[in-house]
């Protein structure tokens, strides 16, 4: 408001929800309250997720929170190149942006051009070609969806990968377009399956691409606990690459699409 782009650092998402009023009726409504005559250029870089052995209240996913809220613009990269151009699209977008960073990809690594252009936020990437099944995820589950491609491919499955890489605005007609290819879809997410993103997934291609479903939309997420502390415990109530695979399998085996299995009919 005052002609400067700050980008805050919450050592976690779930330390936002005490700037909660200030994000969800400030931040974002500024815009909207006064017609336009000005905005809240401002960018939150937050992590969250588990598998870090952090506590039911230090690794939640509760993007959904933001993602649920019109003002605000939400994204979540999952490889490094991503996170540069993200972060530079969401430092000069006049909209506040919540970046999201997942703590168990923080030793990721991976080419990081020096010339490269800011993202464009609200665009998916098909980050893997396929004909059988889409597969949708983004940040952490992103990443596994790629493994689990590259692991059905293996088994004669032609997976593609949807890195939804924006949350709000949401990329429909790439997932759209994607689901009218393949006539199946399997949505991974680290947050709660109940009114997760992974809703907000199904409905979209249910609206756009009913009529190309061979299979109902499956989805992938976290067990709806509070997330153990005890490593056992805590590796059992998140999404996996096995439970990934389970469900892709799953789904194509009831429309006879599983290479050596055929359906009862």
């Amino acid at each position: 408001m005052l002609g400067l782009r700050p980008v805050v650092e919450l050592m976690t998402i779930n330390f936002s929800l005490i700037a909660l009023d200030q994000i969800v009726n400030h931040a974002a409504k500024i815009y909207g309250m006064f017609g336009g005559q000005t905005s809240v250029p401002m960018v939150i870089r937050t992590p969250g997720g588990g598998g870090q052995q952090l506590g039911a209240t230090h690794s939640q996913n509760i993007e959904l929170y933001y993602a649920f809220v019109p003002g605000l613009k939400v994204v979540a990269p999952s490889t490094p190149a991503d996170a540069k151009a993200l972060l530079r699209a969401a430092i000069r977008d006049d909209d506040p942006v919540l970046f999201l960073e997942n703590l168990a990809l923080y030793n990721t690594s991976g080419e990081v051009p020096e010339d490269l252009p800011p993202a464009e936020i609200g665009r998916a990437a098909v980050t893997r070609d396929g004909t059988d099944v889409t597969i949708i995820g983004y940040s952490r589950m992103a990443t596994v969806a790629t493994e689990v491609a590259e692991r059905l491919a293996g088994e004669g499955i032609s997976a593609e990968v949807v890195d939804l890489r924006s949350l709000r605005p949401l990329d429909r007609d790439t997932i759209v377009a994607s689901v009218r290819k393949t006539g199946c879809a399997v949505v991974a997410e680290d947050d709660w399956l109940t009114y997760g993103i992974g809703a907000e997934i199904a409905a979209t291609i249910s609206e756009g691409a009913f009529d190309h479903l061979d299979a109902p939309v499956r989805r992938v997420a976290a067990a709806e606990v509070p997330l153990p502390y005890a490593k056992p415990l805590e590796q059992a109530a998140l999404p996996s690459a096995d439970s990934l695979l389970t469900a892709v399998r799953e789904t194509l085996a009831a429309v006879g699409r599983l290479p050596g299995r055929t359906t009862d009919a």
